[in-house]
């Protein structure tokens, strides 16, 4: 029995979406146990009349929240009564095999790293969230977790990423890319040059410089980036999309004719905005903690949730933090030695 430890009451649409998905995840899967943490009397109410398991869902009661506007730090340390920090504090426990949160971004990783703390070997943890891709999927790391960065965190970033991608996503041999603004080696800032030529020593499928434009290709299986650069590319490709789907939607309504063919194109827009559908992918994973953390995007809704609940589950069963730590380990060894 897998067992997923769920902050209730983080997100813009807790508790009840968080609720709801959790609800339907257990109808889906029937080998997850859930600890829902957060105000005992207003989980009861929103389960209430609900079909469920009761056998596999515990309430767990804290009665604080982090706010998404409060300073992250001081929040993780203060409100040690948080649905936030009372979730982490049970993974760290191992009461669960792994956390989801909705919740504040920046108390996620503060939380990640002062309450659930770093992976033996792991310089830095990094957000890691699935990009729709020509090729199915592609991991951005990081995307937000380290906005300063050493091209050995860049390394480690390389190394987590191919080993969720090899585990999860089934592919055999993931091809790893640096986000760069050129393709050619010479190309970049201080940064990614010496990141560059640490990826080249990486036991990983590492196959270059990922420019702006060929990373949604489809040739890259992951691509690593310092958290100031992924953050700002991510949050360019949700605004670009919702900018592309306002502006064809507001074409196609604009004429008769071009309301007939909307008519007919309807199946295919329905499979593309699947396809770039964020609920599809589950969350962002804070790959390097020693237990498992996935931070669900803050709108959030039930379905969403219940994908980030098959992700951790899958995250679990594959023993991805253990993986980690032993490859690491035998990348930190080799560094010693080379040294």
């Amino acid at each position: 029995m897998y067992k997923i430890i769920i902050d209730a009451m983080g997100g813009d649409n807790a508790p009840k979406a968080i609720i709801d998905g959790t609800v339907a995840a257990l109808h889906e899967y029937e080998d997850i146990f859930v600890y829902l943490v957060g105000k005992e009397e207003v989980i009861r109410e929103h389960l209430a009349g609900q079909n469920y398991d009761k056998e596999r869902v515990e309430i767990v009661d804290a009665r604080e929240e982090i706010e998404m506007a409060e300073p992250p730090v001081a929040a993780v340390r203060t409100k040690k009564d948080s649905s936030m920090v009372v979730g982490m504090r049970m993974a760290t426990e191992g009461k669960g095999d792994i956390f989801i949160t909705a919740g504040s971004t920046g108390a996620a990783v503060a939380g990640g790293t002062l309450v659930i703390r770093r992976a033996p070997g792991v310089l830095r943890p990094a957000l890691a969230p699935i990009l729709p891709s020509a090729g199915g999927g592609v991991l951005l790391i990081d995307c937000g977790a380290n906005v300063d960065c050493k091209p050995a965190y860049l390394q480690q970033f390389a190394v987590m990423g191919s080993i969720y991608m090899r585990l999860i996503m089934g592919i055999e041999n993931p091809r790893v890319g640096l986000i760069n603004n050129g393709a050619e080696e010479e190309k970049g800032n201080a940064l990614t040059k010496e990141a560059y030529q640490l990826l080249k020593q990486a036991d990983i499928n590492f196959v270059g410089n990922a420019e702006g434009r060929d990373i949604l290709s489809g040739d890259f299986d992951v691509v690593v980036a310092d958290g100031f650069t992924g953050n700002v590319l991510m949050k360019f490709m949700e605004g670009c999309a919702s900018f592309l789907f306002a502006e064809i939607k507001e074409a196609m309504m604009s004429t008769t004719r071009t309301k007939i063919g909307a008519l007919l194109a309807k199946p295919a827009f329905t499979d593309l905005k699947k396809k770039l559908d964020y609920t599809e992918y589950g969350g962002s994973l804070l790959l390097g903690t020693k237990a498992g953390l996935i931070k669900s995007h803050g709108s959030s809704n039930a379905k969403a949730i219940v994908s980030a609940i098959r992700q951790g589950r899958e995250f679990a069963q594959m023993g991805v933090v253990a993986k980690i730590q032993e490859e690491l380990a035998k990348l930190n060894e080799k560094t010693v030695q080379a040294e």
